[in-house]
């Protein structure tokens, strides 16, 4: 059973990594933005997604090793396995590709596949869904987040436009 923990705690680990390694160099670039209120410091996010990834990991085991059918814990665990797969795009697009707009709409599907995969949990976990509570939490921080770069951008755009 130790190595299941390994194994399921590795992944969304991985997951975040291999994201944050395609992405170096976006602590400067999300240095360099117009910082909204509330903008925590560029340190925050590293330790914030390495926790989150953590719980997700530990959420997808005790799904992994419940006693529910088999089809319920596939049906679940492939949820988690989508908003998992979603979650890895976004910074290749907000940090990688600069399309704040499409990026926030990215994270708007991600946020609905996360409350899918907190309900696909809840049935046979309510401590797995928990678990993933805070990660949902974060997201909508993250669209707060998101936006607010996206409109701050926009008129800033809007501003070099208007000066002659």
């Amino acid at each position: 059973m130790r190595k299941e923990w390994i194994i399921c705690l590795l992944i969304p680990l991985a997951v975040g990594g291999l994201a944050a390694w395609l992405t170096m160099g976006s602590m400067e670039q999300f240095a360099s933005l117009a910082q909204p209120p509330l903008s925590p410091p560029g340190w925050v996010f590293p330790v914030a997604w390495t926790a989150l990834y953590l719980l997700m990991g530990a959420a997808s085991c005790l799904i992994w090793h419940s006693d529910a059918l088999q089809l319920e814990k596939k049906g679940a665990l492939t949820w988690y396995a989508l908003q998992l797969a979603v979650n890895f795009v976004w910074p290749l697009l907000f940090f990688g590709a600069g399309e704040y707009g499409i990026a926030l709409l990215w994270l708007l599907l991600l946020i609905i596949l996360v409350l899918i995969t907190i309900a696909a949990f809840g049935h046979i976990s309510r401590t797995a869904a928990w678990l993933l509570v805070p990660y949902l939490l974060w997201l909508l921080f993250a669209a707060y987040l998101n936006a607010a770069w996206l409109t701050m951008g926009s008129m800033e755009q809007f501003a070099s436009l208007a000066q002659p």
